[in-house]
């Protein structure tokens, strides 16, 4: 009987064992398989925020391309507005300019047709007072129009940096 014991013993060793090595392989796939979900997943959610932080990454950038046109777009106004009002203001003084030299011709011409010296003298110190008044005047058209003109062209770069501030004033 004794024999009869030993050759069943072997027999459900060997299927306890196969059992046991079923069950142990099958355990290490569940394993491995969960393992394989887990990292899956993982690699998905990192694949998800990547991709979110390019398109914020693109967006932004689109953002800053688009501010920044419009940054060169307001320059470029600011030089058209000044180069038109440079050239007025250089008008304006050419024809004062114009004009006084028309008028120092007209006084010289009637300085020579004087008569005596008081005469000259009167003559000349209205015409002095005259040109001082029309100095002063045209200076001062002349400072106004400088004024205005630097104003203006001052204008669309102040409404950008309006604009900056209260982009990047939100954006923080």
């Amino acid at each position: 009987m004794s024999s009869t014991k030993t050759k069943v013993a072997p027999a459900t060793t060997i299927e306890q064992t196969a059992e046991a090595a079923t069950k142990g392989f099958d355990n290490t796939i569940a394993a491995v398989k969960e393992g394989i979900e887990k990292a899956t997943k993982g690699l998905e959610t990192s694949q998800a925020k990547l991709k979110e932080g390019v398109e914020k990454a693109v967006k932004k950038s689109e953002e800053i391309l688009a501010f920044n046109q419009g940054n060169l777009e307001a320059a470029m106004k600011a030089g058209q507005i000044y180069a038109a009002g440079f050239q007025d203001i250089s008008k304006q003084f050419a024809a004062s300019s114009k004009a006084s030299i028309e008028e120092t011709v007209a006084f010289t011409k009637t300085l020579m047709g004087v008569k005596s010296v008081k005469e000259a003298v009167d003559l000349q110190t209205g015409f002095a007072k005259a040109s001082i008044e029309k100095a002063v005047t045209e200076s001062s058209k002349l400072t106004d129009a400088t004024v205005k003109l630097a104003e203006q062209t001052i204008a669309p770069l102040t409404a950008r940096v309006a604009l900056a501030v209260e982009t990047f004033g939100k954006a923080n």
